[in-house]
């Protein structure tokens, strides 16, 4: 009989090889190399104080030995959500509120929810790559929009508009955006709910990173004020607390009585298909969140000192070879602009044993940038940064025409 081979769905033919770059580095780490990794921008492993007996002790809570399931998540833990977006002075209805296991599973609802096969999203470039599996996943077509420079991060509303087209169904912004740090206010607001009134669009607003703002900036949740379109705000607990392993997030609804009604209603069917939230977590959210400003304590100070760093390795190395931080609002992720072109991430990796994500990852075009992590330890970011300015320094020009320069 003949072998027949095992047929897969298209949505997940991915290119599954190695890339050149995560291949020099698995090299680099094979042959123990003094390597300084400023990527790194898991909370749990940067060297953070955890509490961990308030964090773990409800886990505990007997009540997680009923099975009482609710597809928009236990009252008490919604109730909780509401509170947080009271301290940033909006009123969520504990009712609008869908309990998710992460923004990631969110954005699997919501895109459920609006799109049918084929048909678009908005999303703005520079950005994390993940959207484009969650789409694909999904049977749904990013388009990207672009945020482009001028002394600080913009929306390009021009192109965004010539983007939108009759299988459009909703724009995503990142506020503040990862890894630019654009923060989206309140004029650019307007601009993406006027659009979404004129071509019936959502408008889907990620907040992670809403608790770290830079210095004086203050952003603003998409959770305050009116809603004259169908509006989503997506946050959880990987970053508000710093625990990612928890898997807890979540999905504020807003718009006008009829349409918010609709889709919290499809929303629950769509919860309530997968019924993933776990009960100790859901017991534990009231805790965790009480308990969020000391970790926000402590990295919005080890983003402000390496931001420090960043800063002044710039201006030590002079107007030939600074290295150049991109303006932004918040976040953990700063965007860096090397002082040469021609001196990239391979040669930062091979000559100087430092690893930084090259900007093509998040869809910069310029080979200069590059993204560093601002929640690294101090002392090995203070390495990693001195190793740059290095680089910069002793950098031959000539050597911009190797392209082998660049993985």
């Amino acid at each position: 009989m003949e072998d027949v081979s095992q047929r897969f769905s298209s949505r997940t033919g991915w290119d599954l090889g190695e890339s050149a770059f995560a291949k020099a580095i698995r090299r680099a780490r094979a042959e123990g190399r003094d390597l300084i990794d400023l990527t790194v921008s898991n909370p749990t492993a940067c060297g953070f104080e955890y509490d961990a007996e308030a964090i773990l002790a409800p886990l505990s809570d007997p009540h997680a030995l009923l099975y009482d399931p609710d597809p928009r998540g236990m009252r008490s833990a919604r109730e909780a959500v509401a509170d947080y977006y009271a301290s940033h002075d909006a009123q969520v209805d504990p009712d609008a509120l869908i309990l998710t296991t992460s923004t990631s599973e969110g954005y699997g609802y919501l895109f459920r929810l609006l799109c049918d096969a084929g048909d678009e999203i908005l999303v703005a470039q520079p950005s994390y790559p993940l959207f484009e599996f969650l789409a694909e996943i999904e049977d749904v077509r990013l388009q990207p929009y672009p945020l482009f420079y001028d002394f600080g991060w913009w929306i390009d509303f021009a192109e965004l508009k010539r983007r939108i087209s009759k299988k459009t169904r909703a724009i995503v912004v990142v506020h503040p955006n990862n890894p630019t740090g654009h923060g989206t206010g309140l004029a650019e607001r307007m601009q993406l709910e006027k659009l979404c009134q004129t071509y019936g669009l959502a408008l889907i607003v990620d907040e992670v990173f809403l608790d770290y703002p830079y210095r004086d900036v203050s952003l603003r949740s998409f959770a305050q004020g009116s809603h004259p379109v169908l509006t989503f705000v997506l946050s959880g607990m990987s970053k508000i607390a710093g625990l990612p392993q928890m898997k807890v997030g979540w999905i504020a609804t807003f718009a006008g009585e009829r349409d918010r009604s609709e889709a919290l209603a499809r929303l629950e069917v769509i919860a309530d298909t997968f019924l993933s939230m776990n009960a100790p977590a859901q017991l534990a959210l009231p805790g965790w969140l009480a308990g969020r400003a000391k970790i926000q304590r402590q990295i919005l100070e080890r983003v402000s000192a390496n931001l420090n760093e960043i800063r002044s390795c710039g201006i030590e190395s002079g107007p030939e070879s600074g290295i150049e931080p991109l303006e932004a609002d918040g976040g953990w992720s700063s965007v860096l602009r090397l002082p040469r072109i021609g001196l990239g991430t391979g040669d930062l990796l091979e000559k100087h044993g430092v690893i930084v994500h090259p900007g093509s990852f998040y869809g910069m075009a310029e080979s200069e940038r590059i993204v560093v992590s601002l929640i690294v330890e101090p002392k090995i970011f203070a390495v990693g940064m001195r190793r740059i300015r290095e680089a910069s320094r002793v950098f031959d020009p000539r050597e911009a025409m190797d392209t082998t320069k660049t993985l």
